[in-house]
C-alpha cells in the first residue's frame, strides 16, 4: 500500500468536525420534515453530488467489482441506511448529547466484529484507549438523561444504540473494501445504496420527499455536503490506512464538537460533568492512536 499524501489523523480530526454539526442541522430540519425524509434526502443529495466524478473517473472500477464486492458494498450501503434512519429518529426523542453519545458507542461494536470478520488484533493501547473514552462517552450521556430533554429519552437512547451497532456493521465492511475500492467508487456505490433504501423506508412509512418549507432543503443540502461528503468521506478514507476499530474510536470526538454546538446555537448548556466526559474521551483516543501506531 502507498503512503498516504495526508497525514490519516489529520484527515479524521477534519471528519470529526464536520461530522459534528450533523445533529444540529437535523434538529433544524426537524422543525419541518420527518427524520426518514431527512436521511433520504441526505444521502441522495450526497450521491447526485458524487454522480459526475464517480461516472466520469471510476466507472471501470466500479464495472470491474467482482460478485463478492458488489454484494458487501450493496451490504455496507444498507446497514448505512440503518444507521441513518435509527440515529436521525432518535434526536425526535432525546437530547443532541445522548443520542451523539451513544451512537458513537460504535467502537464497542466494531471490537467485538473485528477480531471474527478482519482478523484484526486489538493491541492494549487500543483497548485501554476504549475503554476511557466510552466510559468518558457514558458520563456525558447519564448526566445529560438526568436533566430530563427529550419527549422521550429511552426511546430515543435505544435508536441510538441500534444506530450505533448499525454503523459498526458499516465501518468493518468498509473496512474490507477499502483495501480494494478507491474512496469516489467505494463512497458514490454505498452512499446510492443507502439511499435507494431509504427512499423505500419513506415510501413505506408513507412519507413524501417534497411539499417542505424551503429552510428545509437548506438543511438537507447542508447535510449532504458537510457532515456527509467532508465528514464521511473522511472516516471512509482513513479506512485504507488505520484500522476499523481506531477509526471507529476516533468518532467518540463527535459528541465534544456536537456539545459545544448544541450550547452555542440550541441552547443545551454543557455541565462541569460533560466537560470531564468531553476529557476522557479526548485521553481515550489520544492513548488509542498511540496503540494504533505502534502496533
Amino acid at each position: 500500500m502507498n503512503a498516504p499524501r495526508l497525514n490519516p489523523l489529520v484527515v479524521l480530526i477534519f471528519g470529526i468536525l464536520a461530522a459534528s454539526t450533523a445533529a444540529i442541522f437535523i434538529r433544524y430540519a426537524q422543525q419541518d420534515a420527518p427524520s426518514l425524509v431527512i436521511a433520504a434526502w441526505r444521502l441522495t443529495l450526497a450521491s447526485l453530488l458524487l454522480a459526475p466524478m464517480a461516472l466520469l473517473r471510476h466507472r471501470q472500477e466500479i464495472g470491474g467489482l467482482t460478485r463478492r464486492d458488489f454484494a458487501l458494498a450493496l451490504l455496507s450501503g444498507f446497514f448505512l441506511a440503518l444507521h441513518f434512519a435509527a440515529w436521525i429518529s432518535s434526536l425526535e426523542f432525546t437530547s443532541v448529547a445522548s443520542s451523539v453519545v451513544l451512537v458513537t458507542t460504535t467502537p464497542l461494536w466494531v471490537a467485538l466484529l473485528s477480531p471474527f470478520t478482519l482478523k484484526e488484533r486489538l493491541t492494549r493501547g487500543v483497548i485501554l484507549g476504549m475503554g476511557i473514552a466510552l466510559l468518558g462517552g457514558v458520563i456525558i450521556g447519564l448526566n445529560d438523561r438526568s436533566g430530563g430533554a427529550g419527549s422521550n429519552p429511552p426511546l430515543g437512547d435505544l435508536l441510538a444504540l441500534g444506530g450505533a451497532i448499525a454503523a459498526a456493521a458499516y465501518v468493518t465492511l468498509g473496512r474490507h473494501l477499502r483495501t480494494k475500492m478507491s474512496l469516489g467508487s467505494y463512497t458514490f456505490v454505498v452512499y446510492g445504496v443507502a439511499a435507494l433504501v431509504l427512499i423505500v423506508f419513506m415510501a413505506a412509512a408513507g412519507q413524501q420527499p417534497f411539499g417542505y418549507p424551503l429552510p428545509a432543503y437548506f438543511w438537507f443540502l447542508c447535510l449532504a455536503l458537510i457532515p456527509q461528503l467532508l465528514g464521511h468521506s473522511s472516516f471512509n478514507w482513513a479506512l485504507r490506512y488505520l484500522s476499523a476499530a481506531f477509526v471507529s474510536i476516533t468518532l467518540l470526538g463527535e459528541p465534544i464538537g456536537s456539545t459545544i454546538l448544541a450550547y452555542l446555537l440550541l441552547g443545551e448548556t454543557p455541565t462541569l460533568v460533560k466537560l470531564l466526559g468531553a476529557a476522557l474521551i479526548l485521553v481515550g483516543i489520544v492513548i488509542a492512536a498511540k496503540g494504533n501506531l505502534s502496533s
